[in-house]
């Protein structure tokens, strides 16, 4: 039951922290540090367990709940931990622990309100990336949504309101459609075998035409599409990541935008592998469209949280292209990509918050000359920066070449319009440093640099991201036979029904 409590653990310190901060403000970030420290203990403790790696190597899962929750539709509380779901829940609870630390100044109202959503929101992140029923999988899907529109919408920036109801329309929107989707499945396989059941491995052997297997994935595909997002579903994330508060985009750029990938890998791809080939050649042209979009829109801009949104969409091209391409090489580099992006663009987005805290403006315009105030500052934006252009010894360069050479075995044309990404990555990441740290000196007269606190938190993302990149071995190791596991499942399903 240990999976289970790593979904409720944070649950109920959301609801203590609520109620809490009635005492004094700083509980609520205390216990949610605890709560998060808790998580962190029991996911070592099972990975620790001496049949874990044994299982992990093996292909099978380390950690498995099989329990009935609703009879009367089929739906079970099935949960299960593979090397793929340990490494996410381990950058989520990472990430967690980075959100408290931004936020422990910036948000100074409602502040229980506040960490309840924060927690809630990695509930269901946590859920996601543990459901093996489909309708458990809707049901923490959802549950992200509702607390992370909250974050936005009261804690956000001049157009929180907006930006709020866009991410919740376009997110629920597409939910909705991939509800649709998850019914429609469950009712064939009710039909084919007399049993309702949202069960992930026995939806997995039902038996579809090919124009149903289309149509159903692409019911999947756009509902993860959105969250990744791909383009042209992506016009939420700009929005939402500009006026959410620091510790919300790191979230939505750590988190919940890591569910749309892992949605792709784990139910889109294995459940209709005869419609994902065929549209392989869509989804990777949208892939290095996203790549080459994101990264010239990223220039263009004059917003620092701008700028950096749409680096999302250029680096999550990589991962499209990685997915579709279903061969192990590209797969490693899709995992990989994760993770460096989650710690490459969380950390940039604190340094935009703190930045901003501090200038009271994200206009690149009115900024200039910042290094010899914040020399901090500056240079961590110069490690981040180039590490999001793809320089070699750190996570993203070993990702997105993965994906590449992945990419290049089975579509060459791809791969090949897809390196030009990293050289335009290049143009905007170099531009970023110079804009606002070196050049004229505008603004503010002094800034307060970057405190131990930032320090620390910065300091332990650096050190992952150079161990990723001088070092990927132990993630591929993780990873691997959850990776061949989803492999196995899509070259095991039935072939499709004339």
């Amino acid at each position: 039951m240990i999976l289970l409590w790593l979904i409720l653990t944070p649950l109920i310190g959301g609801v203590l922290a609520a109620f809490c901060a009635r005492r004094h403000t700083a509980w609520p970030r205390y216990l949610s540090l605890v709560c998060l420290a808790i998580d962190f203990g029991l996911i070592l403790m099972l990975w620790a367990r001496p049949h874990g790696a044994a299982l992990m190597s093996h292909g099978t899962w380390i950690a498995e709940v099989n329990v009935s929750w609703i009879p009367q539709l089929g739906v079970r509380l099935h949960l299960g931990l593979d090397g793929l779901s340990l490494l996410l829940i381990l950058l989520t609870i990472g990430l967690g622990v980075m959100s408290v630390a931004a936020s422990w100044s910036e948000i100074t109202e409602r502040v229980g309100f506040f960490h309840f959503n924060l927690l809630w929101t990695l509930a269901g992140v946590i859920g996601v990336f543990l459901a093996l029923d489909l309708f458990l999988f809707f049901f923490f899907w959802e549950l992200m949504l509702v607390p992370m529109y909250f974050l936005i919408a009261i804690w956000g920036h001049e157009r929180r309101t907006y930006a709020a109801i866009k991410f919740f329309l376009f997110t629920q929107g597409s939910g909705l459609l991939m509800f649709a989707a998850i019914l429609t499945l469950a009712f064939i396989n009710y039909h084919q075998t007399g049993v309702l059941t949202f069960d992930y491995f026995a939806l997995a052997k039902t038996q579809l035409g090919p124009t149903m297997q289309m149509g159903l994935m692409l019911g999947f595909f756009i509902a993860f599409a959105v969250k990744l997002p791909v383009v042209p579903f992506h016009t939420w994330l700009p929005d939402a990541h500009t006026e959410a508060p620091t510790a919300g985009s790191l979230i939505l750029a750590g988190l919940l935008l890591k569910t749309g990938a892992y949605g792709l890998l784990r139910f889109a791809v294995p459940l209709f592998p005869a419609a994902s080939v065929s549209f392989a050649p869509v989804a990777m042209t949208l892939g290095v469209i996203g790549i080459l979009y994101g990264a010239v829109l990223s220039f263009a801009q004059h917003d620092m949280k701008r700028l950096v949104a749409y680096t999302s969409v250029s680096h999550l091209g990589f991962v499209l292209l990685g997915i579709y391409a279903w061969n192990t090489l590209a797969l490693q580099g899709a995992v990989i990509q994760m993770l460096a992006h989650g710690l490459s663009t969380g950390a940039l987005f604190i340094l935009v918050g703190a930045l901003q805290e501090r200038l009271h403006t994200r206009d690149m315009r009115q900024i200039g000359g910042l290094w010899a105030s914040a020399p901090r500052m500056g240079a961590i934006g110069m490690f981040f920066a180039i590490a999001a252009l793809g320089l070699p010894g750190l996570g993203n360069f070993v990702g997105e070449f993965l994906v590449l050479f992945g990419t290049y075995r089975v579509a060459s044309a791809f791969a090949i319009v897809g390196t030009l990404g990293l050289v335009v990555s290049t143009i905007y990441a170099l531009a970023f440093v110079q804009r606002i740290f070196h050049g004229e000196r505008r603004g503010e007269a002094t800034l307060v640099d970057f405190s131990s606190r930032y320090m620390i938190v910065m300091a332990t993302m650096i050190v992952v991201l150079v161990g990723l990149g001088l070092y990927p071995q132990p993630v591929f190791d993780i990873a691997g036979p959850g990776l061949s596991n989803l492999q196995r499942i899509a070259a095991a399903h039935p072939p499709a029904s004339r």
